[in-house]
């Protein structure tokens, strides 16, 4: 009898990337992975199953819902799985608001929770959106769960969320929220695994992406983190501006009289790496190749910005005595740790070229203070094992 299956859908602004886990009486193994990007026409399914590798170009269109692109990714999927067995979904919501601080169960209700939400993240939880229901249309019986990018930062204090306006806002849900939180989910449960001696201490992990941010942890918690209100706050990013003077966008909108969807753009797909650098690249490896000065100063802003952020970071927890570098910035680029590491050594911490060359676990050398690791996130992980508890507890038979 086949294992019954999970699925996960960890939905951008522009892509999904789907996976698929067999599920054991001991939990969970994941079997294959896929990625659906929508700024490419036509359309292509990429599928890795093992070592196996398909390309699928989809004959469907996706501009209105997703519903005929999954029945077709759904379609080819089958060609190597029994998917009668899929037994549940689980979806990456980027939004949880402060209506919700644990994975749920999607029903009428918390679909329509989910949907207030929107003008929150008004580029990530539509399309997070069109895939539940593009599911729900396709198969109407499947257990589905939503867990929420904001929900592992809900243990910030009150002081930390709140911005110097006025309370109504605050009040109106106009406060720090924090992302990337199924990442560093995630990354707390393997610094407890692999090195728990610095797990229960002051950790900052540096989730250094195409969207970057940063969290301070103690114990494993969310004390502190550098996105706010809106993934464009914090450090900057492959095309986000981070952290800005408002004075800036006030500037743009009233002297300048610039639309508000051209200064939103502007934000959010034309500045970081990419805007710095003057249009060469938003990607950190073709900046390094570059010879050109205004690649090395957009990098050398990104590193400045990741180290004062780590000295912010740190007031909040009370001082350092980790750091850990994920996603694939912060899992591969050993030239960009360095230069962090260059600008905090004054706070303790002294990388091993040799290890951080390697990618190795542990950068740090024996006579740090502060210790240096490198752990690969796994935000499908969090996604399928969360899943798989809501499943459980609603559906226990």
């Amino acid at each position: 009898m086949a294992d019954p299956l999970l699925m996960t859908f960890n939905a951008g602004s522009s892509s999904v990337k789907i996976g698929l886990f067999s599920i054991h009486d001991d939990g969970l193994e994941r079997i294959a992975h896929a990625l659906i990007d929508f700024r490419h026409s036509p359309l292509t399914f990429h599928l890795v199953e093992g070592k196996a590798i398909f390309d699928v170009e989809l004959k469907a269109d996706h501009a209105d819902h997703l519903i005929d692109v999954m029945t077709e990714t759904l379609d080819w999927i089958a060609h190597h799985y029994d998917l009668s067995e899929l037994t549940c979904v689980g979806h990456r919501v980027v939004h949880g608001g402060d209506e919700f601080d644990a994975p749920v169960l999607i029903d009428d209700d918390s679909l329509a929770r989910i949907e207030a939400l929107s003008i929150l993240a008004p580029l990530h939880q539509p399309q997070a959106l069109r895939l539940i229901r593009a599911m729900r249309h396709i198969k109407p019986d499947l257990v589905q769960v939503a867990s929420f990018d904001t929900v592992f930062h809900r243990t910030n204090p009150e002081l930390i969320r709140r911005f110097a306006l006025p309370r109504e806002l605050h009040d109106r849900g106009i406060k720090r929220y924090g992302f990337h939180g199924l990442s560093y989910k995630f990354i707390a449960g393997e610094l407890h695994r692999r090195f728990p001696e610095a797990a229960g201490s002051r950790v900052i992990a540096a989730h250094l992406g195409s969207g970057a941010s940063l969290c301070a942890m103690r114990d494993g918690k969310s004390q502190d983190t550098s996105m706010g209100f809106s993934t464009l706050d914090g450090i900057p990013m492959a095309t986000r501006c981070g952290a800005l003077d408002p004075g800036v966008i006030l500037h743009l909108l009233q002297q300048e009289h610039r639309p508000v969807a051209e200064v939103e753009d502007m934000l959010y797909h034309q500045s970081g790496l990419k805007g710095v650098s003057g249009g060469i690249s938003a990607d950190c490896r073709e900046l390094e190749a570059s010879d050109d000065p205004r690649a090395k100063e957009a990098l050398d802003l990104f590193t400045l910005r990741i180290a004062g952020e780590i000295g912010r970071l740190s007031m909040s927890i009370g001082g350092l005595d980790a750091i850990v570098f994920t996603a694939g910035i912060g899992e591969n680029d050993a030239a960009i740790r360095a230069s962090v590491a260059g600008h905090i050594g004054w706070m303790g911490l002294e990388l091993s070229d040799a290890a951080n060359q390697q990618n190795a676990a542990c950068i740090s050398t024996d006579a740090s203070r502060v210790k240096a690791f490198v752990i690969p996130t796994n935000e499908e992980r969090v996604i399928a094992d969360e899943a798989l508890s809501v499943l459980k507890e609603t559906h226990p038979h």
